[in-house]
């Protein structure tokens, strides 16, 4: 069961230029990132993820977002038991980049929020490729179609070639070679059950692009219950 929401980005500070154009807009701050964790996820939807190689440029605009909290609320986080080793990185400071091997198999990308020592991070989940999607099909071979590029956490970092090499990175500045760009806000947003996991599984926490092709199969980790979204 999920919830349909009206609109999208609403943590997010006006722009500084219309955003009716191609391209993606101005980087993001720090101050647009300092919400509750599942307000500026839901905020995050439709901006951009641009990644710079040697091989070139990748972009994807974002339609699937999870939340994840460290104030002590949510136990299917990584930050629950504190700055770990593993998880220092989501106690901030925001804009930082945490990347970490899922199941052995894949790597997912997380853009830290909130202010530095609250252990928050949104997943990234899935998106659209919006510049480069020659580059991303070549990355992704089993792709069958464009929708499939970045239809998936693990789907999404292949695309844009982010790695172990990108823990930290600053998504915040001009010359980092992995930004986060603001972008078009969905028109229709819905929120429901985070995916894949046992624990905490009553939040509402993971928010999509209502109706947008891209967004990744729902698959529950456990018996999900429904609680009304928060007001974004």
């Amino acid at each position: 069961m999920v919830d349909a929401l009206p609109g999208g980005g609403g943590a997010l500070s006006p722009p500084d230029h219309p955003l009716d154009r191609p391209g993606p807009g101005p980087l993001l701050t720090e101050a647009d990132l300092l919400g509750p964790v599942d307000v500026v996820g839901r905020a995050l939807l439709g901006c951009w993820v641009v990644t710079d190689r040697p091989e070139g440029q990748v972009a994807v605009r974002l339609t699937e977002v999870e939340a994840y909290s460290g104030e002590g609320e949510d136990p299917a986080s990584h930050a629950h038991r504190g700055p770990t080793p593993r998880a220092a990185i989501m106690f901030g400071p925001p804009g930082r980049l945490y990347v970490y091997f899922s199941y052995g198999v894949h790597w997912c990308a997380n853009v830290v929020v909130g202010p530095a020592g609250r252990g928050s991070a949104v997943l990234l989940r899935a998106g659209e490729v919006v510049v480069g999607e020659e580059l991303a099909a070549v990355r992704r071979p089993a792709a069958k179609a464009p929708r499939d590029l970045a239809r998936g956490p693990a789907r999404l970092t292949q695309a844009l070639a982010i790695g172990p090499a990108d823990k930290d990175a600053h998504l915040l500045e001009a010359s980092s070679p992995v930004r986060l760009h603001r972008g078009t806000p969905p028109a229709d947003v819905s929120a429901g059950p985070r995916v894949g996991i046992t624990k905490a599984t009553e939040l509402p926490w993971r928010f999509w692009e209502t109706g947008a092709t891209s967004v990744s199969a729902f698959r529950t980790g456990g018996k999900a219950r429904h609680r009304p979204a928060p007001p974004g």
